[in-house]
């Protein structure tokens, strides 16, 4: 049976490929297992763009094209960042920091997708920023709770991502925050940016 995110047809606004092509590039570029988490959180995005107003296009787009990097070559991925000018900082903080931002450099070289909005939804999906549009709050909550992920606190996520997107934004950040002081892990600046805007000042 087909699900509501499979009956979506592209506009050509943002770029000339059909949601099923876009779908066949991210396969064969990932592992099935990741694969599988890119559909949950295309879903999962979906639903959150709907129910907040955000594209529902543009939420598909950037979460079938957010982990496009993620199982890249390390060394690849560490001459892209030097080609494109992205912070060379990142590369000290391994593929979690940098698949993001390499991410969106891929989209716009392969795919000619320029929109800065879906861009910025994929660059920032793993550490955020203070100041994100609602697409890009979709993106990144919608990345943490979807169908596949167990953790603990993930229920709760989802609960207030049901009730209050903003209010998502905050715990996800404050867990993640919290995960990566407990295991002792080096923490991106604009991660910390992250949670002094969505965490500290609420």
């Amino acid at each position: 049976m087909k699900s509501e995110v499979d009956e979506l047809i592209y506009s050509n606004r943002y770029f000339a490929l059909t949601r099923e092509e876009l779908k066949e590039q991210a396969r064969i570029q990932m592992s099935a297992k990741r694969f599988k988490h890119v559909l949950g959180v295309e879903a999962a995005a979906v639903q959150l763009a709907e129910q907040y107003g955000a594209s529902i296009e543009a939420a598909s787009i950037a979460a079938l094209c957010h982990d496009m990097a993620k199982e890249k070559p390390d060394q690849e991925m560490k001459e892209l960042i030097k080609e494109t000018g992205l912070p060379s900082e990142m590369i000290d903080y391994g593929s979690n920091i940098w698949h993001g931002p390499c991410a969106a450099e891929i989209v716009k070289r392969e795919y000619h997708l320029f929109d800065e909005d879906i861009l910025n939804a994929i660059r920032y999906h793993t550490v955020g920023r203070s100041e994100m549009s609602l697409l890009e709050q979709v993106i990144y909550v919608a990345d943490y709770i979807e169908a596949g992920r167990q953790f603990p606190g993930v229920e709760e996520a989802r609960r207030l991502a049901d009730e209050d997107l903003e209010a998502a934004v905050s715990f996800e950040t404050q867990q993640t925050l919290a995960h990566l002081i407990q295991t002792k892990k080096k923490i991106y600046p604009r991660a910390i940016a992250t949670y002094n805007r969505w965490v500290a000042d609420k």
